[in-house]
């Protein structure tokens, strides 16, 4: 055979066998698909030897980068204090991207300090306003002399005054701004009538920065000024070309938390130039407390200004100048008073939070009775990702972990569930809350941050915590890979929540109690997840931009869905309900819940507007919405009804059985060869069968993300239905990868049960402490395995450390396939060693792992080294008086921020509780495999 052939089938071969390969690897892993960590500069008491020691630390550990937020400093170091932005700042900030670089890290940075942003070189007239409004009375006929200043007494030097109105019983409306003089004094020859006089002064919040670092304090900005925001900016551009100082891979904006800035001195302005008449001749209807038509449509129409303003004039800013720098912008949107879809669709990164624990049913699951119950539910955490996802933004961040629980009681068994929790809402690019700066010299527990988590270094869990930084990098690595595949758009009733929510004018979406702030909301899209389907949630701006793609709705930024929600609303804008139309027309599938909407917001040329409203609306067919019932028109169609399965199953949408049969939780993308899901078994349902799934496949696969194995899976067609045979166990989770036209040539998915009894290992343990502080010393046999804090050593009562604990175990004959360790219950993480040989590091339940290759054949060493909390070592330190809380500002605060001592805590325990067991496994093959 000549050279040319040999060379022609060499080509073919390798060809074939990349054919056969493709896609059956894990993607190839990147900085992004790393965790990330919020980085505490305290008092930016920061030197390059303790940058270098911390970076080194991080890098080694997993992280994939920081992001830098300079806060309040530490007692007693006040001469190594850095000034915000100053020139030595900047140094370190050069010297840790430069090092961060070195080991494969990036860099983000706050645009401040501390949150929210402001800082000495805001002035008052940049700074946080809110509108003052004080009223007066006249009587028609009479000479009335009023001094129109403002009473609050704060308020006197900084408040100016922007209008007074005045209004009759008649219904006349007055502008007297021009009648007061230099000295405020107002006289005017009031007609007939009794008259409401209301005088508006542009006042300020007074707000100072929380939690600033040295030389970022000051006035809070006006984030709805444009003007405000600018020279906010300025000072970056000012200190980044001084120092000649590269910029930052991206700048963060924690959540929004300017409190009481309702006002800008522009919105009276803005306010005409968007809505089309002038706010000041509606100051009474603002400000009633009666939800009269006009009134709430008039406050509706003030907040959806807010939002226009805060979304153009900062957010849009902020991203442009920094994309003007070369950097990327991530932004939590909450608790800002704008449609937060369009707020985090702006920015490159959206990111959403969780603050507080979950109450997983899953045996097993140590639970603290010191926490908080999490804010961060999946509907809350969606509305970040569902911004990404139509906006075509590969990240959606999440802030992971602020007050999980108690400080120094969190352990890594209790994070993976609630990371599993975050990743099915679509998170995929993690920042960990937090990672204090802390110097090799600082005695333990080193510098902290007031908030929980302390992920980091000086905390026990580090130990073990490659490997669950492994276990994100893995699942990451599958979540930004492909794109997004959720089934259905739901509108976000924006309109109907500026309507009807009343008490004040001013309306914020906190992420505390948004649940409550949006019950039906809420409960639309829960209802749509328990039917097995998934969504994203969409604005009118998006509506207005998406188009439609084979029956498909397609969004700005190239995602598509099978079809749009419309949920039981009562507002829709005309240009909104046009463009449903539109999208029906073309081919879409339009879901109306309940009824239809009825009515525009807004209170500019409300009957026309209402009147063309009604119009398009009567081309859509009438509907009994009492049954599900389905109307074409033209390429589409308009499906009508109250019963989600009905509405869903007319629409041809499939669900997961995943999810409605098994209790799971699962998300799914789609791929150049298939889809991949990332499932998650967060209830007590274990799984061991056939699973239908959604969509047709040829092939699948398993990979398992704690592990880093994968293989084939088996799977088969059953009633039209692709089926997987899983094996999942409550706390575990895999990812499972499709491939629709092709059969991937791979190893097996290797399926177990048991094959024989339990060994239980219940004595001839011993023990000795690896690390300890304090220190325990000495080898103890122990009969019954149970928490070490009962040893006969009182610093095993008060210790932070990790215990190795030895015995043996006879096989006689290993001709099992395989060989299932477990461990029981584990205070708090566990590195398994068989025979001298590690076997892999347990953080999570079950505490199980598989142990055949390392046996042989007679006697075998078993080796477990267990790693506790830092509970018990704190609270020692408490009752001795220990001063280690030494912290500027609020220094340190437990879960419900309060100052309290932890000495009258109870002791955790600690270490390997068991039981332990041995059992012998087979594989087996699936029947019905396609």
């Amino acid at each position: 055979m000549n050279k040319k052939l040999l060379s022609l089938l060499f080509i073919a071969i390798t060809f074939s066998a990349c054919v056969q390969n493709s896609g059956t690897k894990w993607p190839v892993p990147t900085v992004e698909s790393k965790p990330w960590t919020r980085w505490w500069w305290m008092g930016s008491a920061v030197d390059s030897a303790n940058l270098n020691y911390n970076i080194q630390l991080l890098g080694e550990a997993g992280i994939g980068g920081m992001e830098i937020t300079p806060i309040y400093g530490v007692q007693g170091v006040d001469a190594k204090y850095i000034d915000y932005l100053s020139p030595t700042w900047m140094s370190m900030l050069s010297f840790t991207k430069t090092k961060a670089n070195e080991v494969g890290m990036k860099i983000d940075m706050n645009t401040g300090t501390g949150w929210p942003y402001g800082g000495p070189e805001v002035t008052i007239d940049d700074a946080a306003t809110k509108a003052i409004f004080q009223k007066y009375n006249a009587t028609g006929g009479k000479k009335v002399k009023l001094i129109i200043a403002v009473e609050d007494v704060k308020q006197k030097e900084v408040a100016s005054l922007s209008r007074l109105m005045a209004y009759s019983d008649q219904g006349d409306k007055m502008d007297l701004t021009a009648k007061i003089g230099n000295d405020s004094t107002f006289v005017w020859d009031a007609p007939a009538g009794n008259w409401l006089l209301i005088a508006l002064f542009n006042g300020k919040t007074l707000q100072k920065v929380k939690r600033a670092a040295p030389g970022g304090e000051g006035y809070v900005m006006n984030h709805f000024d444009a003007t405000a925001v600018k020279h906010y900016l300025s000072k970056f551009d000012v200190a980044f070309t001084r120092n000649n100082t590269p910029f930052p891979n991206g700048f963060f904006n924690d959540s929004y938390e300017v409190y009481g800035a309702d006002w800008s001195p522009t919105f009276l302005d803005e306010f005409e130039k968007r809505r089309g008449y002038k706010l000041e001749d509606y100051f009474p209807e603002l400000l009633s407390k009666d939800s009269t038509d006009i009134s709430s449509r008039v406050v509706s129409d003030y907040r959806q200004t807010m939002s226009d303003m805060l979304l153009h004039n900062f957010t849009m800013q902020w991203t442009d100048w920094a994309h003007g720098h070369g950097s990327l912008t991530r932004n939590q949107a909450h608790g800002s008073p704008a449609n937060l879809i369009d707020l985090y669709a702006v920015v490159d990164i959206p990111e959403c939070e969780i603050f507080g624990i979950s109450d997983f049913d899953i045996p097993g699951l140590r639970k603290d009775s010191l926490i908080k119950k999490n804010d961060g539910n999946p509907v809350t955490l969606k509305l970040a990702s569902s911004a990404a996802h139509i906006a075509g933004k590969k990240f959606t961040s999440a802030e992971t972990f602020t007050w999980l629980t108690e400080h120094f009681r969190t352990s890594l068994l209790q994070c993976k569930p609630e990371i599993d929790q975050m990743f099915t809402s679509g998170v995929n690019h993690v920042y960990f809350h937090g990672t204090p700066y802390s110097p090799k010299e600082a005695a333990w527990p080193g510098w902290l941050f007031y908030a929980s988590i302390n992920m980091s270094p000086t905390n026990s869990v580090w130990r073990d915590a490659p490997a669950f930084f492994s276990y994100i990098t893995r699942t990451q690595s599958f979540l930004q890979y492909g794109q997004p595949d959720n089934d259905l758009l739901v509108y976000f009733p924006v309109h109907d929540i500026w309507y009807e929510q009343r008490g004040n004018y001013y309306l914020a979406f906190a992420i505390h109690g948004l649940r409550e702030l949006l019950p039906k909301f809420y409960q639309t899209v829960d209802n749509i997840r328990e039917s097995g389907r998934d969504v994203d949630y969409i604005s009118d701006q998006f509506i207005e931009s998406a188009t439609v793609e084979n029956g498909k709705i397609k969004t700005a930024g190239g995602t598509t869905y099978k079809a749009l929600v419309i949920p039981a609303v009562k507002f829709l804008p005309v240009e909104t309900v046009n463009k449903l139309y539109e999208l029906v027309n073309a081919g879409a599938k339009v879901i109306f819940v309940n009824n239809y909407p009825a009515n525009v917001p807004g209170l500019k040329d409300y009957d026309a507007r209402l009147n063309e409203f009604n119009k398009i609306m009567s081309k859509f067919a009438p509907a009994d919405f009492e049954k599900t019932q389905i109307s074409s028109l033209n390429k589409g169609s308009v499906i009508t009804g109250k019963n989600y399965n009905e509405l869903f199953n007319a629409a041809g949408i499939s669900h997961e059985n995943f999810i409605t049969d098994f209790n799971g939780q699962c998300i799914r993308r789609k791929n150049d060869l298939g889809y991949h899901y990332f499932m998650t078994m967060l209830t007590d349902n274990p799984i061991d069968g056939w699973v239908p799934i959604s969509i047709p496949a040829k092939s699948a696969m398993f990979f398992d993300p704690m592990t880093g194995k994968s293989g084939k899976a088996s799977i088969r067609e059953n009633n039209g239905k692709t089926e997987v045979y899983m094996q999942l166990s409550p706390g575990e989770s895999i990812i499972l990868k499709t491939f629709t036209n092709q059969d991937v040539k791979t190893e097996n998915w290797k399926y177990v049960e048991p094959a024989g009894k339990a060994i239980p290992l219940k004595r001839g343990w011993s023990l000795t402490f690896v690390e300890s502080q304090p220190t325990v010393k000495g080898t103890f046999d122990i009969d019954t395995l149970g928490t070490w804090t009962i040893l006969p050593d009182t610093n095993a009562k008060i210790n932070m450390g990790t215990a190795r604990y030895n015995t043996t175990f006879t096989i006689d004959n290993p001709g099992s396939d395989e060989y299932l360790l477990d461990l029981g219950d584990v205070r708090e993480s566990a590195r398994v060693f068989v025979n001298d040989k590690e076997v892999s590091t347990l953080f999570a339940v079950p505490f199980k792992t598989y142990i055949g290759k390392y046996i042989k054949k007679g006697e075998n060493k078993l080796e477990v080294e267990v790693t506790n909390l830092p509970a018990n070592r704190i609270a020692d330190y408490d009752r001795r008086g220990v001063k280690w809380r030494i912290f500027n500002e609020i220094n340190f605060v437990d879960v419900n921020y309060q100052k309290t001592l932890y000495d009258k805590w109870e002791t955790v325990p600690s270490g390997l509780l068991g039981p332990v067991t041995i059992r012998e496994m087979k594989f087996y093959k699936i029947e019905n495999e396609k």
